[in-house]
């Protein structure tokens, strides 16, 4: 698939504080599952989270789930039944979470979609919905991962998301309603803490945060971004306020797309 070269042009990696109107802290929503690309069929757990994984920081109370589903070959997979509460257990406090069950029986891409409630921010006295999407593959056959899902708002990715080779770039396309979003604002998270499976809690992190606050990406004016993957894992990108509501019980709402890739080590086997 082509990228569009303005949005490489437009790559804009920003280590910032202040310098956009960002929140104080990256919150960013999990959909995870260890093993994104599995190589059999089954059903895989996934971890419903929200938190900040970068640095293994404060976890905040998710509430009820407004929805939960799996897109594949096109067709929708509700998840909601599979969820149970858990209490995810993170470096410095505990927090109301989910875990659920995604069938895994056909080849193909499996699109996962999460529509929390929003959450009271109490620090910034507002509210944040993070729209978030995640990626699971079977058997390498490429069905749904660049389809638009008509969330309202939505990071399309342009690369497949579930084989990014680190060292390399992605790129996606910040949507609101279908429409490309000009100027977002795309704060970058890296899941250093991943979820320890079955456990209900946090590893050891990999790596820290850079100095200088949030890494930060804009949009260009097709909504088209590119930033380059230091290292494998998981990778976040949180595109701030770009849903189309922006209040919610008489507050101030932030409507956020997240998306999550997962870049890999490339090896060469026949490397001496």
């Amino acid at each position: 698939m082509g990228v569009n070269p303005c949005g490489v042009v437009a790559f804009l990696a920003v280590l910032a504080t202040g310098l956009f109107a960002s929140r104080a802290e990256a919150h960013f929503q999990l959909i995870h599952t260890p093993e994104v690309n599995p190589s059999k069929p089954g059903d895989l757990p996934l971890g419903l989270i929200f938190w900040h994984p970068f640095e293994n920081g404060h976890a905040m109370d998710m509430g009820p789930l407004l929805d939960l589903y799996a897109v594949h070959r096109g067709k929708k997979i509700d998840l909601k039944d599979s969820l149970e509460p858990m209490t995810f257990q993170g470096a410095s406090n505990t927090a109301q979470a989910f875990r659920a069950t995604l069938p895994v029986r056909r080849a193909g891409d499996y699109v996962l979609v999460a529509v929390p409630t929003p959450y009271l921010e109490p620090s910034e006295d507002l509210y944040i919905q993070q729209i978030t999407k995640a990626y699971v593959n079977l058997s390498e056959l490429p069905t749904d991962w660049a389809d638009i899902q008509g969330l309202k708002t939505e990071i399309r990715p342009l690369n497949k998301p579930t084989n990014i080779l680190a060292g390399s770039t992605f790129t996606g396309q910040v949507l609101s309603e279908g429409k490309p979003v000009a100027g977002a604002e795309i704060e970058v998270e890296f899941m250093a803490a991943e979820p320890l499976p079955g456990e209900n809690k946090a590893g050891t992190p990999v790596a820290a945060p850079p100095p200088g606050g949030s890494v930060v990406a804009l949009s260009d004016d097709q909504g088209y971004f590119t930033f380059g993957i230091p290292t494998a894992g998981f990778w976040g990108f949180a595109a701030l306020g770009t849903g189309p509501d922006k209040e919610y019980e008489g507050k101030e709402l932030s409507q956020d797309a997240v998306l999550w890739i997962r870049a890999h080590d490339f090896t060469n086997p026949t490397a001496e």
